[in-house]
């Protein structure tokens, strides 16, 4: 089984080689690494390019957004499956890739996630936040669940099927993806109990009061344009499911 990671990045020198150097460290053998560049002003595309041939594809130019880029990304995958990895972000050790397939094989599923920890930007072993998912059901989205994204492995056949990142979002695509793929339509899906990425603090959705407000505006679009309806809590019990996420 062939896995594609896709990473975006712009203007991310300070980070994207922690970013790299944990893809690059999988201990599975099958990795197709694209990297998707906005067209950095700092030294981002030359930290990129030392990788030389490490780094399966790689492309930098003027883009719209980090939908926009995720979406050149998908449209170059050719993996099996597709995982998205942040510049911000890095796997928490070097078998998460290896756990991630053999939870393909042996469950069978469309889709696979697991556990987050959001971390310092410094001080990468200071851990703000857990992020402890559960095992999918499709009710959960009415209760304001989510999947953490950036542990989200799909098949590639599910893009196909159901389409990719809706651009019209600016900072809930990934929420709405998986709300489509997930809940309307049915999509398969096994969790793995393991912190399997570490995300940096201060993400386009979490960092500040107006982010989060104009999240919550995307939230609602994100089932209107499906068609399907939430509960009249559900919106309201998706930014609350967060706090546990603070008590360890």
């Amino acid at each position: 089984m062939k896995v594609s990671i896709i990473t975006v990045c712009r203007n991310s020198e300070s980070v994207i080689q922690t970013a790299i150097q944990s893809v690059l460290k999988q201990d599975y053998p099958d990795i197709e690494y694209i990297i998707v560049d906005g067209d950095s002003s700092d030294s981002t595309v030359q930290i990129i390019r030392s990788y030389g041939k490490q780094i399966s594809r790689f492309i930098s130019e003027k883009d719209q957004g980090m939908y926009f880029a995720f979406n050149k990304g998908v449209a170059m995958a050719s993996g099996d499956v597709i995982g998205i990895l942040n510049a911000d972000d890095f796997y928490s050790n070097e078998k998460v890739v290896s756990r991630i397939v053999k939870e393909f094989q042996t469950k069978m599923v469309d889709s696979v996630y697991g556990d987050l920890q959001y971390v310092s930007r410094d001080n990468t072993e200071k851990v703000f936040r857990h992020w402890k998912s559960q095992p999918f059901e499709p009710a959960l989205f009415l209760r304001g669940w989510m999947p953490p994204h950036p542990t989200f492995f799909v098949k590639r056949s599910c893009y196909e099927k159901y389409g990719t990142f809706n651009t019209v979002f600016s900072i809930s695509a990934d929420y709405e993806l998986m709300l489509r793929f997930l809940y309307k339509h049915k999509i398969s899906a096994s969790y793995i109990p393991e912190v399997l990425v570490k995300m940096r603090t201060g993400g386009i959705s979490n960092m500040s009061l107006k982010s989060r407000i104009k999240a919550n505006k995307e939230d609602r679009l994100a089932w209107k344009i499906n068609g399907i309806k939430p509960t009249s809590f559900t919106l309201i019990l998706k930014p609350l499911s967060k706090l546990r996420q603070f008590l360890g």
